[in-house]
């Protein structure tokens, strides 16, 4: 391995730095070109630009990770080249084949490898695909060009003090999604859209409101831009199922972690709000913190505690441990989990 960058490891946040690489490639006239990468950090478009108007475009996040070996390795890149390609699907855009997302993404993090961060630091290397319509086009209608990007940064563990509960809100007033939209996909617009319930769930001190469905306001969906799941009083390992969520890859790779590592049982199903007093312990999962324990849900003017405010429930923790040790390379992963940067 070559020489670091000079950054100090531990006072990483999640905040854009621009690195020395990055990976563009154009979709025109009905295929992709060759990609490159560049050094320029701007993306120059069309005014008339779709993604501008329409909003058509998607995006990725995932992580490469150093070994104590020294190795750098990506977890499970391929589920993120799927997902890509089907919010493609819902936004009639181009698919990027998954051999080209991979090559793109093993590129950029090769070229910037001074700047992944080393084992036992805590911190590592976010990588962000995304993709947009460009080109010149004023309609309501799919791009005539499109732009596939990947860049990434360097980011510090998302709990600075170690992995530590937070509270969150039901506000039935917000939607994330509607019933048949693009809840499923990893889509711009979904976020744009969640801005403001988070500001207000932030006003009032939490660190994120609970969306219910949006049919009936009766079931958990996501938990700000993370997926929930529960463990009950049985130890049993259940997750929400609806088409309006998108499917985590931190939530599938849980999902096989508590039923192969730990033999729970595991479930994806509808969790219904009225009913979050079956769980013991409860928790947020995504990419960038893995697993945030919830100790709280308030709900109807009543904070339901899970297993502390203060301290991680036992189960939470192992499955935290368990996660993080295969993405490290600490654990022995499954077989196709694990791509190593060469």
């Amino acid at each position: 391995m070559g020489k670091k960058a000079d950054i100090d490891w531990g006072k990483l946040g999640f905040e854009y730095m621009k690195t020395d690489l990055r990976y563009i490639s154009v979709w025109k006239d009905g295929k992709w070109d060759e990609g490159k990468l560049t050094e320029d950090n701007m993306v120059s478009i069309s005014e008339a630009s779709t993604v501008i108007h329409y909003g058509q475009s998607c995006f990725e996040g995932l992580k490469a990770y150093t070994t104590k070996e020294g190795k750098i390795q990506l977890f499970r890149p391929d589920l993120n080249a799927e997902r890509m390609n089907e919010s493609c699907d819902k936004l009639l855009m181009p698919h990027v084949p998954e051999e080209k997302f991979i090559d793109a993404v093993m590129q950029v993090v090769k070229a910037n490898e001074k700047y992944v961060p080393p084992y036992g630091s805590g911190a590592t290397l976010y990588i962000r695909p995304y993709l947009m319509g460009v080109g010149h086009n004023i309609g309501v209608k799919p791009a005539p060009e499109y732009i596939f990007g990947v860049f990434c940064i360097p980011v510090g563990p998302y709990f600075k003090d170690g992995v530590s509960p937070c509270n969150y809100i039901v506000l039935d007033d917000y939607d994330r999604a509607a019933p048949h939209g693009t809840g499923g996909n990893k889509v711009g617009g979904n976020y744009a859209a969640s801005l403001q319930a988070h500001a207000v769930a932030a006003e009032k001190g939490f660190a994120d409101c609970i969306y219910l469905d949006p049919a009936t306001h009766t079931k958990i969906e996501e938990i700000g831009a993370a997926n929930f799941f529960g463990i009950t009083k049985n130890d049993e390992f259940i997750t929400p199922k609806s088409p309006s969520i998108l499917p985590s890859i931190t939530k599938r790779s849980l999902l096989y972690i508590a039923e192969h590592y730990l033999k729970m049982p595991v479930y994806e199903k509808e969790v219904l709000i009225d009913e979050i007093d079956q769980f013991k312990e409860a928790g947020a999962c995504g990419t960038a913190a893995v697993i945030t324990p919830i100790g709280g849900i308030h709900y109807k003017d009543n904070l339901h505690v899970f297993h502390s405010e203060t301290e991680v429930g036992p189960i939470t923790q192992k499955l935290y441990d368990l996660l993080l040790g295969i993405q490290l390379g600490d654990v022995e992963a499954p077989k196709g989990w694990i791509f190593e940067v060469k």
